[in-house]
């Protein structure tokens, strides 16, 4: 089985920090839209019970650090799933740049 999702980048138009919640992170109120920045994901079933991330982007964890690997991890335990899947993505997002390309492969982790 094989499954294609598209992780979009985003941008902030307006970011405002508004307050420091009880837990010690900020509320936020922002503004953001997507644009023609993707990563791709590819997600492969496996027989075994394992998670296995594959990118040929140096800077993209393939464990448990991983977003869309903790995404998948998630709703494996969640719903009880006893086969594997593996993932991998296309890095198109440039790391650590502010786009949401981490928490963008996690939600398409979710939906693949």
């Amino acid at each position: 089985m094989y499954i294609l999702e598209k992780a979009p980048a985003k941008i902030n138009l307006t970011l405002d920090v508004l307050y420091k919640r009880p837990d010690h992170y900020h509320e936020v109120e922002m503004i953001m839209t997507t644009v023609d920045l993707a990563d791709r994901l590819e997600f492969f079933l496996l027989k075994e019970d394992r998670i296995e991330v594959v990118s040929e982007n140096r800077f993209v964890p393939n464990d448990e650090r991983n977003l869309a690997y903790r995404a998948a991890m998630l709703l494996k335990e969640r719903f009880q799933i006893k086969i594997g899947v593996k993932i991998k993505i296309d890095k198109q997002i440039p790391v650590a740049a502010g786009l949401a390309g981490g928490s963008s492969d996690a939600a398409a982790a979710l939906r693949g």
